[in-house]
């Protein structure tokens, strides 16, 4: 890969690097492989995160799924007791088993029902496939997976989401320092929020969703308007 081209604009058919074998590579939205080239498929800004995964940004809604990754979804349907059905955004639904969350048996089965807000990871991400999502890790632990009580959720760009992934992201600490509130942020465009009033939650998410097309002086600017208000 071609590290020159990271945080830059890329075009559609832009090649960004040669396939080698020595080192493999991760590639997230808006890359594959042609051949022995590596591809942009997507416009946006090439993003590299170590040690190996590369992605195309951009203000997309539509998510392909992609391995590993955290998502949040909503319980659609369990067509079968074994298996619950999860929107998560793509183009089709994930399967999650029943098993996949901790401390789960045949016994104890999670309180799982339709319309509950999942986050998880995706073990199984393929064109080919449906994609599958667990809740445990490979040491069997939640980890912070799993059904999120209360709270909202709102739909985003892939981008925001990525924004706010970001180690030490400074959109969220702007909003950590003037309020108090639980996060969690899926790769798949999906946030969700959970404060002391169901009025904060709602002004926190409109304001998360506003900040992706603001500069840090804007949600600066905002957040003390917002404050104000709460106080009021």
């Amino acid at each position: 890969m071609d590290s020159q081209k990271v945080n830059r604009v890329i075009l559609p058919g832009d090649v960004l690097g040669e396939v080698t074998e020595k080192v493999k590579l991760r590639f997230g939205p808006g890359i594959r492989r042609g051949g022995d080239e590596i591809i942009a498929t997507k416009s946006g800004i090439l993003r590299h995160r170590r040690p190996v995964t590369y992605w195309i940004d951009n203000n997309q809604r539509r998510y392909v799924p992609v391995v590993d990754e955290f998502v949040i979804g909503v319980v659609t349907g369990k067509p079968s007791m074994d298996v619950y059905r999860v929107d998560i955004g793509g183009s089709m639904p994930a399967s999650l088993s029943y098993l996949n969350f901790e401390g789960a048996t045949k016994r104890n089965r999670p309180a799982v029902q339709v319309g509950d807000t999942i986050y998880g990871q995706l073990i199984v991400a393929s064109k080919d496939m449906e994609p599958e999502m667990t809740c445990v890790s490979v040491a069997g632990k939640a980890n912070g997976m799993g059904v999120l009580e209360g709270g909202l959720m709102f739909q985003c760009s892939l981008g925001l989401s990525r924004k706010l992934l970001v180690t030490n992201s400074p959109i969220l600490a702007a909003f950590g320092k003037r309020f108090r509130f639980e996060i969690t942020v899926g790769t798949n465009g999906r946030v969700w929020v959970k404060s002391p009033s169901i009025g904060q939650t709602i002004a926190l998410c409109n304001s998360l969703d506003a900040a992706s097309q603001m500069t840090m002086e804007q949600i600066e600017a905002m957040l003390s308007k917002l404050e104000k208000a709460a106080h009021n």
